[in-house]
């Protein structure tokens, strides 16, 4: 988290006070997560630095229910034919088939040791670690280990539409 070294509590009160506040909410915003450092083989960046006006722009539709998305094990992601008009619309820029296949096809490997990672910090290292972050955890290691039985390690995202 990028605001990690402003907080004057431990993150693990942090993450309990969102919590707290979110189930008190009527309206829950939505929450988006964005890998904006994405890698290819060759260490070169899947996207660039504009394209965040892109995924921003989704984001928006997203919350305002013009867009649909494909739901994955480890959340909601865009469909490419969307996608493909926001580049157009919003860059000028053609975006392909092949691009949005890489950039958003589930790696299950490291998603699973994304998770062992962050439980063994949270386990470990975090004070007050609300029960609620480890039983999500545990749930989306499920629908991973679920989805990797069915379409192997690297899952495009049109095979989960």
């Amino acid at each position: 988290m990028s605001n990690l070294d402003f907080l004057s509590i431990s993150i693990g009160d942090y993450i309990k006070n969102q919590i707290e506040f979110g189930e008190k909410l009527d309206n829950s915003p939505r929450i988006f997560s964005v890998n904006y450092f994405l890698k290819d083989e060759n260490g070169e960046y899947l996207n660039g630095m504009l394209d965040k006006k892109v995924w921003l722009k989704w984001m928006e539709l997203r919350t305002q229910g013009d867009v649909e998305a494909i739901r994955t094990p480890t959340g909601l992601i865009p469909i490419y034919e969307d996608l493909k008009k926001l580049f157009k619309k919003t860059l000028g820029k053609e975006y392909t088939k092949e691009d949005y296949s890489e950039q958003f096809k589930i790696r299950v490997p490291e998603h699973l040791s994304k998770i062992e990672r962050i439980r063994k910090i949270y386990e470990e290292d975090v004070e007050n670690s609300p029960e609620l972050l480890f039983e999500e955890l545990e749930k989306q290691k499920k629908r991973l280990e679920e989805a990797r039985e069915i379409h192997g390690d690297y899952i495009p995202p049109d095979e989960l539409r």
